[in-house]
């Protein structure tokens, strides 16, 4: 699978996910229209979703319901593209959403490997392939990022490292749409800073694509040691997000 290749699927994808054109994502110009989850949406979004806009780095493509619309509208004809994901300009969206009972709640950037990138990376531990079984009694806080005991049937693959019978770090992956997978990782406290992060998660990547699958990898872009474990497992920006959701339910995360 080519770099090219995996671009085209991730936009397709994201075009299931709020009801757009894959072309739409390739525009020199901004695009807003009605917010529809597509059926084969991404497992793991859920309604309600007052706007999402989404940026794979040429325009921003956004849509909304249609209370809202008219201001999402305004908003991104009103700055350059990329600055619609950026404060103070943000705060201008969440006062108007706000009026309407809605906020600002997610933002992420997404990423993608470089086929010419993923490294073969090794760590002082030894690693093995693991399957859905093999997860069954590892739902606890400290493999949170890896694995989801909200989704188990999505949690389909992973890669472990072990000191001893100990595992001490788990990179595993969630089939949160047809055609991508999305890796997560968590290491150990005391065992963190020795490469088992990027170990796991290039070797897991070249797992996932030996599949005939995207392996793809999301954090917040200010958390800067998950950006450089994504960078030096070959991974890079592919695309960013930024969604809204009813006021009530963001009030209900900060509690």
């Amino acid at each position: 699978m080519t770099n090219h290749e995996m671009m085209e699927i991730a936009m397709g994808q994201s075009a299931e996910d709020i009801g757009c054109c894959k072309k739409d994502f390739m525009s020199n110009r901004n695009v807003a229209f009605p917010l529809k989850l597509g059926k084969n949406a991404r497992k793991y979004l859920k309604e309600p979703i007052t706007c999402n806009f989404v940026s794979y780095g040429n325009n921003i493509v956004a849509a909304s319901i249609n209370e809202t619309l008219d201001i999402v509208s305004e908003y991104i004809g009103k700055f350059e593209f990329y600055h619609c994901f950026e404060t103070p300009n943000i705060n201008w969206l969440n006062e108007r959403l706000m009026e309407k009972g809605h906020k600002i709640c997610f933002m992420a950037e997404y990423y993608l490997p470089d086929i010419s990138r993923i490294p073969i990376l090794s760590c002082a531990y030894k690693t093995r392939i693991l399957k859905q079984g093999d997860f069954r009694e590892l739902y606890m806080p400290e493999w949170s990022n890896a694995l989801c005991k909200n989704r188990k049937h999505l949690d389909v693959l992973g890669v472990g490292a072990y000191d001893g019978n100990t595992l001490v770090g788990l990179a595993a992956c969630s089939a949160d749409c047809e055609d991508m997978w999305q890796i997560g990782v968590d290491v150990l406290p005391k065992y963190r800073r020795q490469g088992i992060a990027s170990a796991l998660t290039s070797t897991l990547a070249k797992e996932i694509l030996s599949r005939n699958k995207v392996p793809f990898y999301c954090t917040a872009w200010s958390n800067i040691r998950s950006v450089r474990n994504a960078v030096k497992s070959g991974f890079i920006p592919a695309w960013v997000e930024m969604t809204a959701k009813p006021a009530t339910i963001v009030d209900e995360m900060n509690l």
